[in-house]
């Protein structure tokens, strides 16, 4: 009798052990993000800031049960972010280089996808009532390496994608003069410029460039855009300002790419989020923040309907 019930306590106890792993490990499947749910952390560089709002805004509300922590940082921040466990995802103007992609490659078993999603620019802000407005490639250099003495106001105190992109960009690997200086961020940079005639400013695109922004139309108020010569035109002469069309059609010379770095071997959040800024929704986005798409051209296209005999 007694081995009989110690059988049965055995036998009952692997049972109820079974049904408990049964009742726990949806459970612990539940709490692994999705395309359409979940939570991760992201960083995004700040200049960038605008236009990724309204991404993760829409993204939210059509899938709500998704929830994406932003850190808006500067470009350098937002490499480091990536290295640690906790962020899937960041936003920046370039992609991996040969050293950072064997270095995931010997981390993680394999590299972080990355692509262009958009094209921005760096626009050159200056007051309302600033005098000049033109700027060729030749003065923004003598500007940034401090042989032409205005002052030339950064988007942030650490190596932000505008600071990395002006120094290979214009300076060509140069350094820039003690004329030079840094606000905290892109709202900073337009302050400054709102305030002064004796400087210009350089910020993102999606910070000024976007006519129906309520914020934006407050800025422009204040400031303006700059045009700079166009250097792959054939006619001489021409100077653009930042703009859908003059990215698009390679006029204005300051362009970037905007790119995501993905740190998924398998479909989560961080997917799910990829795809919608890469499908129409998300590229739509890119185009009505005016900047130019990078995958799908959403050119917009006129018919006409025949009637029929």
């Amino acid at each position: 009798m007694r081995k009989a019930g110690l059988l049965y306590g055995i036998v009952l106890g692997g049972m109820l052990l079974i049904f408990n792993a049964c009742k726990t490990t949806p459970d612990k499947a539940d709490k692994r993000d999705t395309p359409q749910e979940g939570s991760i952390r992201i960083s995004v560089d700040e200049s960038f800031k605008p236009v990724i709002e309204e991404q993760l805004h829409v993204h939210h509300s059509s899938f709500p049960n998704t929830n994406i922590h932003v850190t808006y940082t500067s470009e350098a921040t937002c490499f480091r972010d990536l290295q640690s466990d906790s962020t899937r995802m960041i936003i920046v103007a370039r992609g991996l280089n040969k050293q950072e992609s064997s270095f995931y490659k010997d981390k993680l078993s394999y590299t972080p996808q990355y692509a262009v999603l958009a094209y921005d620019a760096v626009a050159v802000i200056i007051n309302k009532d600033a005098k000049d407005s033109l700027f060729t490639m030749e003065r923004l250099k003598a500007i940034l390496s401090g042989k032409e003495k205005i002052t030339a106001v950064m988007d942030g105190q650490n190596a932000t994608s505008t600071v990395r992109f002006l120094k290979d960009s214009v300076l060509r690997g140069g350094n820039f003069g003690s004329n030079v200086v840094a606000e905290q961020n892109s709202l900073g940079v337009i302050n400054q410029v709102s305030q002064r005639t004796d400087v210009i400013g350089f910020v993102g695109l999606s910070w000024v460039g976007d006519s129906y922004d309520p914020a934006q139309q407050e800025y422009m108020k204040k400031i303006r855009l700059g045009l700079v010569e166009c250097v792959n035109c054939t006619e001489k002469g021409f100077f653009a300002k930042p703009s859908q069309a003059t990215i698009t059609y390679m006029q204005y010379p300051l362009a970037r790419p905007l790119y995501y770095v993905l740190k998924e071997n398998t479909a989560g959040l961080g997917t799910g989020f990829m795809n919608f800024m890469s499908l129409e929704r998300g590229q739509l986005i890119f185009r009505s923040a005016f900047l130019a798409p990078a995958i799908m051209a959403l050119d917009k296209r006129t018919s006409s309907i025949k009637d029929s005999d």
